[in-house]
């Protein structure tokens, strides 16, 4: 697939100028469109360099997430809850990583309902190679500077708050 050819001129832009004389003016409709095509790029960016290691973003996210737990393992529940998906997503993403070798699963002893996923020694592996060439990538974001990516991570944290992400301190 090729990338598709740059359009001479910025298209969110004429949008706005064309929502303005519909409309008014509503800068949020800018902002979210901006957003949301951010969303596009970078997501196709990241998804580009960890497919090779068979994952997609949210899996990769899984498998950090597992890393950064005391054991290497996190009750099923746990992990919805810290990446913020649906249960049904977390074991779609667990299973795929399970089928891999990434990580496994099994009963949780302290829930008999509940499931524990663990990451196996060769998805660490992956995670840390992964994490690696993600890095390398600034994780898509190299057109910012530390500065500027603090200043989007603080811009943008009062909408996750809004959204109850998180309880603010």
């Amino acid at each position: 697939m090729s990338k598709p050819l740059s359009l001479p001129f910025d298209p969110i832009a004429r949008a706005d100028e064309l929502w303005q004389q519909r409309w008014g003016p509503v800068p949020s409709m800018g902002a979210i469109t901006s957003i949301m095509r951010a969303h596009q790029i970078l997501l196709a960016e990241v998804d580009a360099v960890v497919k090779p290691y068979g994952l997609t973003f949210a899996r990769y996210e899984a498998l950090v997430l597992l890393t950064f737990s005391k054991a290497g393992e996190l009750p099923m529940s746990k992990i919805g809850e810290r990446l913020m998906v649906h249960p049904t997503s977390v074991t779609n993403t667990v299973d795929r990583l399970v089928k891999s070798g990434l990580v496994d699963k099994r009963p949780n002893p302290n829930d008999g309902r509940g499931t524990l996923a663990s990451i196996t020694d060769k998805g660490r592996e992956v995670v840390e190679s992964a994490t690696r060439d993600l890095m390398r990538m600034d994780f898509g974001l190299g057109a910012y500077d530390a500065e500027e990516c603090a200043e989007i991570f603080a811009m943008l944290r009062p909408l996750r708050v809004a959204a109850q992400d998180f309880d603010e301190e």
